[in-house]
């Protein structure tokens, strides 16, 4: 009986090492993601940016004939 308890504790402390170790893997991969979100909202802008600024170059060009 002494070694049915031993087991089932063993096994519950092995849950709980296991669920602290997925949730700061959770918690990891969301800032992460984030950062990934923030950085990619960035580059969108600046790429909408130059890319305004080329059409206007372009429409100069095209201005000049």
């Amino acid at each position: 009986m002494l070694m049915i308890k031993f087991i089932i504790d063993k096994k519950a402390q092995l849950s709980a090492e296991l669920i602290i170790i997925l949730a700061a893997l959770i918690a990891i991969a969301a800032i992460v993601i984030t950062q990934l979100t923030k950085t990619t909202n960035k580059a969108s802008e600046k790429i909408d940016s130059k890319t305004e600024d080329i059409f206007n170059d372009i429409d100069k060009i095209g201005d000049t004939n």
